[in-house]
């Protein structure tokens, strides 16, 4: 897991990775996957979260196009798994500012 490839990482980046973890839904959700060392389930994420299967979607959408998660398709299922590197990525950049 080298932080090489991800490091620096663009102001479109730091600002779609910001924007997505501002939002309380998709932080919740981007806790749920991190908790897991395998891709975790659609089906999982609307069993913790009382929204529709489109909202879930929807953030999950955002969440990818930050780079945070990969989303994994098997037919018309998906799974989706954490980039951890992309995380720590973010995280190093934003403690340059201490």
């Amino acid at each position: 897991m080298s932080n090489a490839h991800h490091f620096p990482l663009t102001d479109l980046q730091i600002s779609l990775i910001s924007r997505a973890l501002a939002d309380p839904r998709r932080y919740q959700i981007l806790v749920q996957i991190s908790a897991s060392q395998d891709p975790v389930p659609c089906a999982e994420l609307l069993k913790v979260h009382p929204v529709s299967a489109a909202t879930v979607s929807h953030h999950t959408k955002e969440l990818e196009r930050a780079g945070l998660i990969a989303t994994l398709r098997e037919g018309k299922y998906a799974s989706f798994s954490m980039r951890r590197e992309v995380l720590s990525a973010y995280a190093q950049q934003l403690m340059q500012f201490c």
